[in-house]
């Protein structure tokens, strides 16, 4: 068994994390956790047994221990994931880091370097590349299934009420204050493309805006909360009222309270940010973009991220010279077409967990390579992950300052901020 400290108990670090240990306790326990909350702090440490000695209010007052445990797992917002992480490292911690690992390219990149040269395991929570699904899809093009493959189309399909959740009342709204959406939510993207096209970007190119959720379009009658008396909130799809003034206890429910009680949605809703009007955020990352990339090998892709779909998955289409892969992640299915006419379904296993049991499937992986100290074999390395993050900073400097990037010359200017 290993032990393991946590820093940031949020949704992420309780249930995706922390629940792995609680089934497993023969695999991985935590014995210590860093939060400034004291809700989120306390209920962690009452799930895993963590004495108040080692309940801390800061990753500060944790890293002023000496070495704690084994592993430690950095969950907490954005902008802390390079503080943290390059103590950790200096400690001699085994590290799991939350995506994405800053939304400063440097500090991604100065992590990376960190890690190499230190030959620590720093393994970054892509953890797309350990879902069953995608590795099968992996497996069929290192196979030849499709020939060779040369173009990619590939759509993050967040769906309304997620983008609304997430992305526009809740914490990676702003990028000032956390990340890029193109980063914040699809740098998973950028890494499955970049691992799937088994080659490194060249070029890259992309568009995109904030077109909706913003005053311009808040309907007539409605107000700053949806308990002010909106005139429209019973047929708003976004009612923070339908979503959040229930008793589930579930994600993104428990985002807003981690008690399923009504009086508590009720004053979450009244003073914090789940209550208010989609249209009267402070939001400012985009709600759809599109990304174009140029691999070496001459593999071409187009990405597409957009909050208006109903649906929340990820569908492709990947195009060889005998034949295409289909595929709608939520559906658990790949369709293989040859261009003999041949088809297949296949429908690859299912772990439980989030992300089609991807957390289970990183936490394992990440126990066994602590266990072993074989930091060289993590699928999701610093360096790797940092080449997949490089992409999404592009395509946003490029969405930005409508220019085509080429990828070598705005790397080498990243690393000339040193």
């Amino acid at each position: 068994m290993i032990t393991a400290a946590l820093i940031g108990a949020g949704h992420r670090g309780m249930h995706a994390y922390g629940t792995y240990a609680l089934k497993r306790p023969h695999e991985i326990r935590f014995v210590a956790v860093a939060d400034p909350n004291e809700e989120r702090r306390r209920a962690f440490a009452k799930q895993h047994g963590i004495p108040e000695s080692a309940q801390f209010e800061s990753e500060e007052e944790l890293f002023a221990q000496p070495r704690l445990s084994d592993s430690l797992l950095i969950c907490h917002q954005d902008a802390q994931h390079y503080a943290a992480a390059m103590k950790a490292m200096e400690l001699g911690y085994h590290i799991l880091l939350e995506k994405p690992m800053s939304p400063d390219p440097l500090e991604a990149l100065q992590m990376a370097e960190q890690a190499e040269r230190l030959g620590c395991l720093l393994a970054v929570c892509h953890v797309c590349r350990y879902d069953h699904y995608y590795s099968t899809v992996k497996q069929l093009l290192d196979d030849g299934a499709i020939g060779r493959l040369m173009t990619i189309q590939w759509n993050e399909n967040v769906g309304f009420w997620h983008q609304a959740h997430s992305f526009v009342r809740g914490n990676w709204r702003n990028s000032a204050e956390t990340s890029p959406m193109i980063l914040a939510k699809s740098c998973h993207d950028m890494d499955l493309l970049q691992w799937l096209a088994g080659g490194r970007c060249v070029k890259v190119s992309s568009f995109g805006s904030l077109s909706y959720f913003n005053e311009a379009n808040a309907p007539e009658g409605s107000t700053a909360r949806c308990t002010d008396g909106c005139k429209v909130e019973h047929e708003c799809p976004y009612s923070a009222l339908k979503w959040y003034y229930n008793e589930k206890s579930g994600w993104p429910q428990n985002v807003v309270t981690l008690e399923p009680k009504l009086e508590l949605r009720m004053k979450a809703l009244l003073e914090g940010p789940y209550g208010r009007c989609v249209y009267r955020c402070d939001n400012d990352v985009v709600d759809h973009q599109v990304v174009n990339l140029l691999f070496d090998n001459e593999i071409t892709a187009a990405f597409t991220m957009t909050a208006f779909t109903q649906e929340t998955s990820r569908t492709f289409k990947l195009m060889g010279t005998r034949g295409e892969i289909r595929g709608h992640h939520k559906r658990g299915e790949i369709e293989v077409i040859h261009f003999s006419g041949k088809r297949e379904l296949i429908y690859p296993e299912v772990v439980e967990g989030g992300h089609g049991g991807a957390d289970t499937l990183i936490m394992q992986n990440f126990v066994q390579l602590v266990r072993k100290n074989e930091p060289a074999s993590v699928k999701t390395s610093a360096m790797e992950s940092a080449s997949s993050h490089m992409i999404a900073f592009a395509a946003e400097h490029s969405r930005v300052t409508g220019e085509t990037v080429t990828m070598s010359d705005f790397v080498a200017e990243i690393r000339g901020r040193r």
